[in-house]
């Protein structure tokens, strides 16, 4: 009797321990995540531009140089989106449409990517910034890492066609008008 009261404790004691052991698929998710931040794509959990969305999903995204940003975009998966959306291209509709046409090369790279993503990829989106994918991380890191280029390619053909101008700095040899004006005014010339 007194073992089986110690079998009971014991197991009363480690049964937390297992849960806290990570499943099949948690263990899938740190892989793929943990592989492809070595590849150099930020991942987060976040709200994604879903309608009517209520929780996180995770955002795989690839960053724009600061000095070549990117077009705002946003594509929706058919079965996400609204019969309002402008369909686009194999079973995708915009929800923001891009303000200029894409460059060639990125339509066709663009195109190519939207036929070979996972159906739980529900979101493409493009913004000044960055280029992020919304999905349920459905597949093994060696599966995914055959998007890599695709992804790749079509970040380095949208970077530098952002839908707002951007300026260079202003940059002179004068000193700040308000300097000058002070210096006038101590010496009296007007």
């Amino acid at each position: 009797m007194e073992w089986l009261i110690i079998i009971a404790i014991m197991l009363f004691v480690i049964a937390p321990v297992m849960w806290l052991k990570p499943s099949p698929r948690q263990k899938r998710h740190q892989a793929l995540r943990s592989q492809m931040g070595k590849q150099g794509v930020t991942i987060k959990l976040e709200k994604p531009p879903l309608h009517h969305f209520k929780g996180t999903m995770p955002a795989y995204r690839w960053h724009y140089p600061q000095s070549a940003p990117g077009p705002d975009f946003l594509l929706v998966r058919d079965s996400n989106a609204s019969e309002a959306l402008a369909p686009y291209y194999a079973g995708w509709r915009w929800r923001i449409a891009p303000l200029r046409p894409l460059p060639d090369d990125a339509e066709i790279a663009l195109k190519a990517l939207l036929e070979r993503l996972p159906q739980d990829a529900l979101v493409l989106q493009s913004t000044t910034y960055s280029l992020t994918l919304w999905w349920w991380e459905s597949q093994t890191a060696e599966r995914f890492a055959t998007y890599l280029p695709d992804f790749q390619q079509l970040q380095r053909s949208l970077q530098g066609h952002s839908d707002r101008p951007t300026a260079p700095p202003i940059l002179g040899d004068e000193p700040p008008p308000s300097a000058t004006s002070k210096s006038d005014q101590e010496t009296g010339s007007s």
